[in-house]
């Protein structure tokens, strides 16, 4: 027996190439009547970093311009994803998750705190190249988690996703 899909963790780099993605989380959700929980993890801070007593300052300011730019792009991503499969988008999507951390660390601690029943990641590689790409967090977070894991290349004829026109 297949196991219920009812919570779907969504990571994402923010890149326009990672958007292509959501096509897929959203259609999943639609199909499945789940929720989404979107993850963006942002790099830990340089060691050299980590003394400064502005440090808290830092990483206040970088996680709200994350969350913020999450927020933007949302509504932007549910348009185009609404004019290819309809609505509803913008619903789908339960919470936002902004760690700093080692993506693929956060990832997997995401998907286990939130007791996500997939995992679906956008990939950018081509060619001979797509190991190189792939072997980053996508491939780590693959081989690394029991649960099933959905990794969505860019359609062959493009370099970048500018899906409004797929």
């Amino acid at each position: 027996m297949i196991p219920q899909i009812k919570k779907i963790l969504y990571a994402t780099d923010l890149s326009k190439n990672s958007s292509y993605a959501f096509l897929y989380a959203i259609d999943m959700a639609r199909r499945h009547d789940a929720k989404i929980i979107i993850l963006h993890a942002l790099e830990p801070l340089p060691k050299e970093v980590r003394f400064v007593d502005a440090l808290q300052r830092i990483e206040s300011k970088e996680s709200k311009g994350a969350f913020e730019q999450v927020q933007k792009l949302l509504p932007e991503f549910c348009k185009k994803t609404e004019a290819h499969i309809g609505p509803p988008c913008v619903d789908l999507v339960s919470k936002f998750l902004i760690p700093r951390g080692h993506p693929t660390e956060e990832i997997l601690n995401a998907a286990d705190k939130e007791s996500c029943d997939v995992i679906v990641l956008g990939t950018h590689g081509k060619g001979f190249l797509t190991h190189t790409f792939l072997g980053s967090v996508s491939e780590s977070v693959l081989h690394r988690t029991q649960k099933p894991v959905f990794i969505i290349p860019l359609p062959s004829d493009k370099t970048t996703t500018d899906w409004i026109e797929i």
